[in-house]
């Protein structure tokens, strides 16, 4: 059983040792749990399947609901997609960083296994000063809500802990999130750009940018 760390990202001091901590540990394939502007995330390399495949574990999911991929610029975006659609380059510029996640064909020479997905990538540059330090220097991340399957999102690193345990080496506090609500999903592999998920981001500011949307099934 390898040992467990919480640091308090309030602390400037325990921050940086935080930081460097999480960055670490993705790189040696292990999970960390870390703060966004939507909930609290546990993340690992996107690029190490056995690593992706703990996170999933860790969460009691299968294969068929792969974790989105977190990124630390705009740019790393185009190094991960097939093509990028207009609007989706319009959404980025309107939203990024931000509560929105897009959904977009994956580029066919990406080495890594999110699980079943088709060959799409769910993407995401959260707006939140600790993940966007740790994500510039590991590089895209798989990052999923940091709760059990069906239990409540965590709020704080500690609820994340209670849920988690042994399963994370790494754990980032920096108090309760402000706005807990996830992010908002628009998938853009279709004709049309339709929200599979509406969250923080409403439809109308959506469709401000991409007028023909389509908003979620009912």
């Amino acid at each position: 059983m390898h040992l467990v760390r919480l640091y308090d990202c309030r602390n400037v001091a325990e921050r940086d040792l935080g930081i460097e901590a999480a960055v670490s540990a993705v790189k040696s394939g292990d999970l960390v749990v870390l703060p966004t502007d939507t909930v609290y995330g546990v993340g690992a390399d996107a690029f190490k399947s056995w690593s992706v495949t703990a996170l999933l574990n860790a969460k009691g999911r299968g294969r068929h609901m792969p974790p989105p991929v977190l990124v630390g610029s705009r740019n790393t975006l185009d190094g991960l997609v097939a093509r990028m659609p207009s609007r989706a380059r319009d959404l980025v510029e309107a939203f990024w960083p931000g509560a929105l996640t897009i959904v977009v064909e994956q580029a066919a020479s990406l080495q890594w296994d999110l699980g079943e997905t088709n060959g799409t990538v769910a993407v995401r540059m959260p707006l939140h000063p600790v993940a966007l330090e740790i994500l510039r220097e590991t590089g895209p991340m798989a990052v999923s809500s940091a709760n059990l399957t069906g239990e409540p999102t965590a709020n704080t690193a500690d609820e994340a802990r209670e849920q988690l345990g042994y399963k994370v080496s790494v754990y980032l506090e920096a108090g309760p999130c402000p706005a807990p609500v996830p992010s908002t999903i628009v998938d853009l592999t279709q004709e049309r750009p339709v929200v599979l998920r509406q969250g923080a981001i409403e439809f109308d500011q959506l469709r401000s940018v991409v007028p023909d949307i389509q908003p979620a099934a009912a």
